[in-house]
């Protein structure tokens, strides 16, 4: 690990401006991703600005009959608040299938949505990978890709974005809520904050330089039955080759994003008027621009016996 220097900020303005005037500052709070590419020299900052102590860790309900949760929320604590368990299962879900306990003490819910991909081109710093060094190459395209991408990609990364937590907030349309250096709000929709590669893979969300995530924003609560599926190669601590996080109505509407598939949590709204007719519907319609290859070509059926395993469990 390189060196690096240190400060504690004591306000969400006071962060994003201390990280404004470095360009080489990372945030850190619980750190369970950012240590470990520090250590590898993956990620090299020359200054980190603790934000731990920024009063940004309750869940509070809002004007709108959502939830806020702030970014300091560990997500062992926003599994287990009633409210979500209650409105917002799929979110439960989701993070109770992330990780391992002892992680999920420590993650918090900026941080998850930030957390980097775990292709093993971006971890091994002996081969090309356009993520961390724009322009060297793709090492996973014709390389293994068994867990990559399959839609969404570019001719510059297949890489998938790891996060459970993110697929069940793209399904309840979550908000991302921010602040720069001169203390100006902005409000993100979930959409929009997790960008495709197209040619600069090494942007990966919607931030400007030194904007801190302060919040996440959840609307008022849908209903129906709220089922997250995650299949992986073993029963935890793993990440996922399929999951799909979906809110199934009486009438067989609802909603459905899948993770584990692309560069950002997958969801097409189109396709879930399909939903009706069945998960080979959806998929064909979620999936028609997919590139595959032959290493993860799989996952095309994965992603339709998992929907339809999720639509015959809410139907039950």
């Amino acid at each position: 690990m390189k060196p690096f220097t240190y400060e504690r900020a004591n306000t969400p303005a006071e962060a994003a401006a201390a990280a404004s005037r470095r360009p080489d500052t990372k945030f850190i709070a619980g750190g369970t991703n950012l240590l470990d590419l520090m250590k590898l020299q993956i990620e090299t900052p020359q200054h980190l600005v603790d934000v731990n102590g920024l009063n940004l860790d309750r869940i509070e309900a809002t004007p709108e009959a959502g939830l806020r949760v702030g970014a300091l929320v560990r997500n062992t604590d926003l599994a287990a608040d009633m409210r979500v368990r209650r409105d917002y299962g799929v979110l439960s879900r989701a993070l109770l299938a992330g990780a391992s306990g002892q992680l999920r003490n420590k993650a918090t819910t900026a941080g998850n949505l930030l957390q980097r991909t775990r292709c093993p081109y971006f971890y091994d710093t002996n081969q090309p990978c356009n993520k961390r060094r724009p322009g060297s190459g793709c090492s996973a395209i014709g390389g293994a890709s068994r867990s990559l991408g399959v839609v969404g990609t570019s001719d510059s990364c297949i890489a998938t974005h790891p996060s459970d937590m993110a697929v069940a907030m793209r399904v309840l349309d979550a908000t991302v809520e921010t602040v720069n250096s001169q203390n100006q709000r902005r409000r993100i929709p979930i959409a929009d904050f997790h960008r495709l590669p197209g040619e600069t893979p090494q942007l990966e969300t919607a931030l400007q330089p030194g904007e801190l995530i302060t919040s996440v924003t959840l609307p008022a609560p849908i209903g129906g039955v709220h089922l997250y599926h995650k299949v992986r190669d073993r029963a935890s601590y793993a990440f996922a080759l399929v999951s799909v996080a979906a809110i199934v109505q009486r009438d067989g509407t609802g909603r459905v994003a899948f993770g584990g598939v692309a560069p950002k949590p997958w969801r097409v709204e189109s396709a879930e008027t399909s939903l009706p007719k069945g998960a080979r519907s959806v998929i064909a319609s979620a999936f028609a621009d997919a590139r595959p290859t032959p290493d993860n070509n799989f996952k095309l059926k994965l992603a339709e016996r998992t929907l339809s395993a999720v639509l015959m469990e809410a139907r039950a």
